[in-house]
């Protein structure tokens, strides 16, 4: 029997999908992430936007073409905030949502609706094995309620996983590097043992450590001093959403456009070659041409090494979906100008670090370095780690010399 586990929207979804995957196999399945002929297909949705909910939903149709009598599971963020709409789709057995999905593989053979409120950290299975990038799970839940985001109303209040239990899968995890991954990991925190106590904790694992997605907020002295002890990569994806004070203030972000710019030159002193990677949402109701001229002029300002830029799509059930939208031409052509100062950030970062060395970790199709430059060379093999130098700048990263192999 096959089974298909198929991933939508962000590295949590994939980390809850990883460990599914390792469950299915364990009760005997083959199992594949690619969309395919299948004898079981469980969906793992996201619905961070409009888009995005209305993939998940044609994924059913997809997996349908492939085989018209496997059952669907549906699951996450989607399922959560529409379960009713899936559970109508042709060949759709089961819709739970995202706050158990520990539970889903007890119930492979149930069907109809199954959503639940209870909101607890499910521990799940250990994901399925991987020699190049693992990503870990440790945090689950949003307590910040940005005005545009619905994620806290469907995956509930922040929550932290056991520092014991994150230690016992980093240890016996086979990969060369660790994401930590999180709804909202700034808030990790287990006891009296917050994101800096966790970064020194996994400073035994051997493998690099990487973080995921921070807030501003988290940028402490501390957790610096916690990352340059314990080696971890020198990536930092500060979330920004606006280089507008103003519009962030609309965004119920929490803090400044001088704030960020504080945290950036905090993380470039404490790290000088450090990648810092960020979202932008364009065209967010309340953006004037000035604010959005304040996230253009922000993007050269911070030296961002990559920049994610979304236009912003309205979700029912939040204060900003209450706003008079922005003209879709507005948003299209800001989005226009965002990506062009994105890409032309991500050179300048890439020639900024032009002749230095790093150690990179390949994988299918290159490798990256411990501050997130992609790199490629046709002698890399995949799962290998190697000391490079960066040699200049092509399309989607870097190439580089292979000085050496690190075991």
């Amino acid at each position: 029997m096959k089974a298909c586990v198929f991933t939508l929207g962000c590295k949590l979804n994939e980390a809850e999908s990883a460990s599914l995957m390792r469950g299915l196999e364990e009760c005997g399945y083959e199992v594949t992430d690619v969309l395919g002929e299948a004898d079981l297909y469980l969906l793992n949705t996201c619905a961070v936007t409009a888009e995005a909910e209305k993939k998940s939903r044609q994924a059913v149709a997809r997996m349908r073409k492939f085989n018209p009598s496997a059952p669907v599971i549906v699951f996450g963020c989607a399922a959560q905030n529409n379960a009713e709409a899936f559970a109508a789709r042709e060949g759709v057995t089961l819709v739970t949502g995202a706050m158990r999905k520990d539970k889903v593989l007890q119930m492979l053979d149930a069907r109809g609706v199954a959503v639940e409120t209870e909101q607890t950290f499910c521990e799940l299975p250990m994901p399925k094995r991987t020699r190049t990038r693992a990503l870990l799970r440790v945090q689950d839940g949003c307590n910040r309620f940005c005005s545009y985001c619905l994620i806290p109303y469907l995956r509930g209040r922040s929550r932290s996983r056991s520092l014991a239990s994150i230690l016992a899968e980093a240890r016996a995890c086979e990969a060369k590097e660790i994401v930590l991954t999180g709804v909202d990991l700034s808030s990790y925190r287990d006891g009296e043992v917050g994101l800096d106590g966790l970064v020194l904790a996994l400073k035994e694992v051997p493998a690099r450590i990487r973080l995921g997605s921070l807030e501003v907020s988290a940028v402490t002295d501390e957790l610096l001093a916690a990352m340059r002890e314990a080696g971890t990569a020198p990536h930092f994806h500060l979330s920004l959403q606006s280089g507008s004070s103003e519009v962030l203030r609309a965004m119920n972000r929490h803090y400044t456009r001088e704030q960020y710019l504080a945290a950036c030159r905090k993380i470039y002193a404490a790290f000088p070659e450090a990648a810092i990677t960020t979202d932008i949402i364009v065209g967010f109701p309340t953006e004037t041409e000035e604010d959005f001229a304040a996230s253009l002029a922000i993007v050269e300002e911070a030296g961002f090494a990559k920049v994610h830029a979304f236009p912003f799509s309205p979700r029912k059930g939040t204060n900003a979906a209450k706003l008079t939208d922005l003209p879709p031409e507005v948003k299209t052509e800001r989005m226009g100008r965002m990506l062009s100062a994105a890409e032309t950030a991500e050179r300048k970062y890439i020639e900024r670090n032009v002749g230095k060395v790093f150690t990179a970790l390949f994988e299918e199709g290159g490798g990256y370095t411990e501050n997130y430059i992609r790199v490629f060379h046709e002698s890399a093999s995949e799962g290998g780690m190697y000391r490079v130098r960066l040699l200049g700048t092509c399309s989607g990263g870097a190439t580089c010399e292979l000085l050496s192999r690190v075991e």
